[in-house]
């Protein structure tokens, strides 16, 4: 089961993968939503689009970080793109993993933010303790330094109202967060709609699995699935 069936299981559908990209290092196959597309700049420069937005042409990756620094230190990926392109002319950034990276966290970032700006989460202990013990929690997430107390307590509260059996920890700190929803001291996040909780589960994994292709449950490469599908509120989403 690939990670957009997982992240609809409990609604009893399965979304549509979408359009199929092939990843210009592997030659894998997958859902574009799975991959990381590269852009050309008019003067050959690629960097990274995230998003899939950029105009032009564009190539597809779905490795991790450690693959895609070692295919471009030697020259693999340089290839590759040539062919992908159909031009020689290309000016490959040498950090271009760290901007990958620094584009699919702030990514998962803006998500957050867009949530909370459309009232599909809430934060606070006590706020986020109430809606999981009712039953409305759908993702649970905690800060990285949150403590274990809180994070046991309002673990269990998911439980009692029909939850996962732990939340998901952030790889942020409450700073960071606190800062992408725009909101004081974040320490606590819950999502209350089924479609937010995948939709951030999302953008979450494909940041983790681009750092740690092996963190998943079931060992997935960059575009597959990562531990953030454990999290799916499958009861009631």
């Amino acid at each position: 089961m690939g990670p957009n069936d997982r992240l609809n299981a409990g609604s009893g559908e399965v979304e549509d993968a979408g359009p199929e990209r092939t990843c210009i290092l592997t030659r894998a196959v997958r859902p574009k939503e799975e991959l990381i597309r590269l852009a050309l700049g008019p003067g050959g420069q690629v960097a990274p689009d995230v998003r899939a937005r950029a105009p032009g042409r564009g190539a597809w990756i779905g490795v991790g970080r450690q693959m895609l620094d070692d295919a471009n230190a030697k020259g693999k990926l340089k290839a590759a793109l040539a062919r992908a392109f159909k031009t020689g002319t290309l000016d490959i950034p040498s950090d271009l993993g760290d901007l990958i990276e620094a584009a699919l966290r702030q990514q998962a970032l803006d998500r957050l933010g867009l949530e909370a700006r459309g009232g599909t989460l809430v934060n606070g202990a006590e706020r986020v303790e109430v809606a999981a013990r009712q039953g409305k929690v759908r993702l649970l997430i905690h800060a990285a330094d949150a403590g274990d107390d809180g994070r046991k307590k309002l673990d269990q509260a998911w439980r009692v109202g029909g939850g996962e059996p732990s939340g998901l920890v952030f790889p942020e700190g409450r700073t960071i967060l606190s800062m992408a929803l725009g909101r004081e001291n974040v320490v606590h996040i819950a999502l209350t709609d089924a479609a937010a909780a995948r939709r951030v589960l999302h953008a979450i994994n494909r940041w983790q699995a681009f750092i740690d292709p092996h963190a998943g449950l079931d060992g997935g490469d960059a575009a597959g699935p990562s531990v953030a599908d454990e999290f799916v509120d499958k009861g009631n989403a």
